[in-house]
């Protein structure tokens, strides 16, 4: 399998396996979209994601290992309170908006405290929405 340059990297130090159950999510073609809020990026990091739009990535765990390879087939923005349908069921949580919110309200909890910011409807996320490539052997 080839390494891209670009990556998309699931999961953290201390995420309690948050980020291979995501990673097992897209190699069984459940995930099929990521997000993340707005404020969390530099204007350098929005620009390479929106110019990522048809690129291919690798996806990797938080030690970097590769896992597979996506193709990003559409890059926009949608806001937590009102989530566009291609994020919510792109998460692989199903077709409910409230499970969506409540589902990041959870996993984002201490990253978000930690930046002293808070979830509101009006935040705003940047969505990637890929499909699956390439399964590393």
């Amino acid at each position: 399998m080839r390494i891209y340059e670009r990556t998309l990297e699931f999961g953290w130090e201390g995420d309690h396996g948050l980020g291979m159950r995501l990673i097992q999510q897209i190699l069984a073609g459940k995930k099929t979209a990521t997000c993340a809020p707005l404020f969390s990026y530099s204007e350098a990091e929005l620009a390479g994601v929106y110019a990522g739009n048809g690129e291919l990535l690798t996806v990797v765990d938080k030690e970097q290992r590769p896992w597979c390879n996506v193709r990003v087939v559409d890059v926009f923005q949608t806001t937590f309170g009102a989530p566009d349908s291609r994020v919510v069921r792109g998460e692989g949580n199903g077709e409910g908006s409230e499970q969506f919110r409540q589902e990041h309200r959870k996993d984002w909890k201490t990253w978000l405290e930690a930046e002293g910011v808070a979830l509101t409807d009006e935040t705003t996320l940047v969505v990637e929405v890929f499909e699956l490539i390439e399964v590393a052997e």
